[in-house]
């Protein structure tokens, strides 16, 4: 099971805070390729690669927190409403919901959340996610 911690920055290799400033180069448009982002930085493109999608930047001043979790649907009725009810249950908020036709009777959704009043964590709902029979490749994409 994946655990997700708050680290001081002080106590990460450089190479974190490097990742995630490339990130946002190209999210907002100041560089176009991630060869750009990583040069300007100081890494090399396997670094950015390795933790892309490992490390995120926590604002303080945005405890109203944001997630993006991504996950696969078999094709069966209901399915995703007891996914939903999952998340209503946790007391995240549905911001919105992007569910892709099915291919190979297996759908793709992404749904993203406003955490602000969720009981738990967002490990805990992920795991409760998982446990739902008809779902695979639960991940957190992002968060904020």
């Amino acid at each position: 099971m994946e655990k997700y911690y708050i680290i001081d920055q002080s106590l990460l290799p450089e190479t974190f805070g490097k990742v995630i400033q490339a990130r946002h180069m190209l999210d907002t448009g100041k560089v176009q390729k991630i060869s750009d982002a990583v040069k300007t930085v100081g890494i090399s493109r396997g670094s950015y690669y390795k933790y892309k999608d490992l490390v995120y930047e926590a604002n303080n001043s945005s405890w109203d927190r944001k997630a993006l979790i991504s996950f696969m649907l078999d094709n069966r009725s209901g399915l995703l409403s007891r996914v939903l009810a999952t998340i209503s249950k946790s007391n995240a908020s549905i911001l919105t919901i992007n569910q892709n036709i099915p291919i190979h009777n297996v759908a793709s959704v992404v749904i993203s959340l406003d955490l602000t009043h969720m009981e738990h964590t967002i490990n805990d709902l992920l795991a409760n996610i998982k446990t739902i029979d008809g779902t695979s490749k639960v991940n957190l994409i992002s968060i904020e």
